[in-house]
C-alpha cells in the first residue's frame, strides 16, 4: 500500500476515533478503576477484560500527538471504532444508565450518556 493512501485511511480512522471516544484520558482512567467497569467484558485471560485493556490503550492514545502515532495505535483505533460502532447499535430497552452496555462502551472510551 502506498504511503498516500495510508495517510488518507489512517486519517479516516483518526476522524472516527475522535469522533466516537468522548471521554478524556482522565475520565477513562477513573471509569476503569471503578467496580462497574471490572464488572463487564470478556476476560482476556489476565483477569481485566479485552474492554479494560481496550482502555487502557486509549488512554495512551489520547496523551500522544497525532504525528506520534504508530501504526498499532491506528489499528486499536480502527478496532475501537468497529466495536463502538457494533455495541452502539444494542442500545438496552431500560436503564440505559446503569447498564452493562453502557458500562462495556465505557470501557472502550465511548459514555452514550454524554
Amino acid at each position: 500500500m502506498s504511503t498516500a493512501s495510508n495517510d488518507t485511511e489512517n486519517d479516516k480512522v483518526y476522524k472516527q476515533f475522535k469522533d466516537q471516544v468522548n471521554m478524556t484520558a482522565s475520565e477513562l482512567e477513573k471509569w476503569l478503576k471503578t467496580d462497574e467497569s471490572k464488572e463487564v467484558g470478556q476476560d482476556s485471560g489476565d483477569g481485566k477484560s479485552i474492554g479494560q485493556k481496550s482502555g487502557e490503550h486509549i488512554i495512551k492514545i489520547l496523551h500522544k500527538k497525532k504525528a506520534d502515532l504508530t501504526d498499532d495505535d491506528y489499528a486499536h483505533m480502527h478496532k475501537v471504532h468497529s466495536y463502538i460502532s457494533r455495541h452502539s447499535a444494542q442500545v438496552p430497552e431500560k436503564d440505559k444508565e446503569h447498564s452493562r452496555w453502557r458500562y462495556s462502551l465505557m470501557n472502550w472510551g465511548h459514555d452514550p450518556m454524554k
